[in-house]
């Protein structure tokens, strides 16, 4: 509510207001100004009442007073007046003087107490934050989470700050206790000395009792609350429980013995239930599991670092790629010597842009259903220059041998222009023909009947036209000249006729 001039020199005026001294020319339409007097009140402790920190915040010590240099508060004499001053300030949060500045921080309480009383065991006060957290069972965040409300209550101060710097090595935080000034004014404790070296003399009569309650308390071991189960039901009471008073539901059925149970004769009546379904990988856990595959499944993916393959495949894994689709994707071209390079950042190089050629399961499984059919006839030229290479080069039958060259002449004697009848000649078949091996074929006519079909297609489409399988074919005249002939037929079948 705002008062006019009018209404504030009223209730100056009828008492109501108090002003000492008063002066008219401090009034204005809607407020009056005060000035400050000769003396005013200066706080020596660098505490914040602001209320931002919590309902009746009182200890407060701000970041810049936690240094020995500049704390208000006395270095403890020893461990026992350390833990007095940490549970008055317990009771002091329990009463709501005390609230952390961090509004995501744990409140003060039991882990808070056991962690001052173990840094009241330590010789030098240098606790470490995985030592802590290791013999309290906590995470280390909850340690520095409690380290900082024993500062901010002016328990702890530093002498030295860590470091992380490159150099100076992993150089950890060295703290002072320290009680603070706020305690020996609550108690009536007097001191002698200045500054944080200053030590107790003596204490109010009116306060030794509450101060002969803290020290017993902080005699005492302080105990934690031991952690939750992930299971809070009770223990089940079965009929193979025994020393029990209670009388179970499941009292009056048949249980079969131990014997039975163990052996797998008899079955439990009684059998566990597991409500879990099958896990659920999230979309990262995917990506992993796609990697791990990946690393198993390619020869020149072994030894790869499977959470750099999990970045590079990450595209494909959240497209719902299977390990399959990636290697066809990546085995689409043979690598050449001039894309050496080491596995991972090959695969990345391979699979650049496929997740978005290939956005669909029909487009992937053409792809795979190529890649595949490529690897078959590669495998299978393989095998025939495997099989030429070992195989016995002398023909089993000479017959065999002056046929096959008698018929290439022929063949070459016809394209070059008409043979007349006289020339032809008549080859005797058999009734039930034996099948010629090619392993039986000299070398030399091998290179010869390979030379007259890079020379003419018409050789090939002859053999094949007559019962030759492509894949023989193609370990006799080379795959890549069965694929010259072939393309050069269909060219010849889509041509126009005008």
């Amino acid at each position: 509510m705002l008062l006019s001039d009018q209404d504030l020199l009223a209730a100056i005026s009828g008492g109501r207001l108090g002003i000492e001294p008063f002066d008219e020319a401090m009034l204005q339409p809607a407020s009056i100004d005060v000035r400050l007097d000769r003396a005013f009140l200066v706080f020596e402790h660098p505490i914040d009442y602001s209320a931002g920190h919590g309902r009746g915040a009182r200890l407060l010590v701000t970041a810049a007073s936690q240094w020995l240099h500049a704390t208000t508060g006395r270095i403890a004499t020893c461990a026992h007046s350390w833990m007095t001053a940490v549970h008055w300030v317990t009771d002091c949060a329990r009463r709501g003087l005390y609230a952390p500045s961090s509004s995501h921080s744990p409140k003060w309480g039991p882990t808070t107490i056991a962690i001052a009383q173990e840094i009241a065991a330590l010789k030098e006060c240098r606790p470490s934050v995985a030592y802590l957290a290791r013999k309290l069972k906590v995470s280390p965040r909850t340690v520095k989470y409690h380290l900082a409300m024993l500062r901010e209550t002016g328990l702890l101060v530093y002498r030295s700050k860590g470091t992380r710097i490159s150099g100076v090595g992993g150089r950890a935080s060295v703290f002072e206790r320290t009680i603070p000034a706020e305690f020996d004014q609550a108690l009536g404790i007097r001191t002698v000395g200045e500054g944080a070296t200053r030590r107790p003399v003596g204490a109010a009569e009116e306060h030794r009792g509450l101060l002969g309650k803290l020290a017993r308390k902080a005699a005492r071991k302080t105990r934690r609350r031991p952690p939750r189960t992930s299971s809070s039901r009770p223990e089940r009471c079965t009929p193979m429980q025994g020393g029990t008073s209670t009388v179970s539901p499941a009292a009056g059925t048949h249980s079969p013995s131990e014997a039975k149970l163990a052996s797998g004769e008899g079955k439990s009546p009684t059998p566990k239930s597991s409500n879990r379904g099958p896990r659920k990988l999230n979309r990262v856990g995917r990506r992993y599991q796609l990697a791990g595959e990946l690393i198993a499944m390619v020869p020149w993916l072994k030894g790869a670092s499977r959470a750099r393959i999990a970045w590079i495949v990450r595209h494909c894994a959240d497209a719902g790629w299977t390990a399959l689709e990636v290697q066809a994707a990546a085995e689409q071209e043979p690598i050449s010597a001039n894309a050496a390079r080491r596995p991972s950042g090959l695969l990345a190089w391979r699979l650049g842009g496929c997740h978005q050629l290939y956005n669909t399961p029909a487009r992937r499984k053409t792809m795979v259903q190529a890649w595949q059919d490529s690897r078959a006839a590669e495998q299978a030229r393989h095998t025939g220059y495997d099989q030429l290479a070992t195989a016995d080069r002398t023909a089993s039958r000479v017959s065999v041998r002056a046929l096959v060259t008698e018929a290439f002449r022929r063949t070459k004697q016809i394209a070059h222009g008409p043979v007349d009848e006289a020339d032809c000649f008549e080859i005797p078949v058999d009734t039930a023909p034996e099948p010629v091996a090619l392993e039986s074929l000299d070398r030399d006519l091998v290179k010869t009947m390979r030379a007259e079909a890079a020379a003419d297609p018409a050789v090939i489409w002859a053999a094949l036209d007559t019962g030759m399988p492509e894949r023989e074919a193609r370990r006799l005249f080379t795959g890549w000249l069965v694929d010259q002939a072939l393309a050069a037929r269909r060219r010849a079948e889509l041509a126009p006729a005008f």
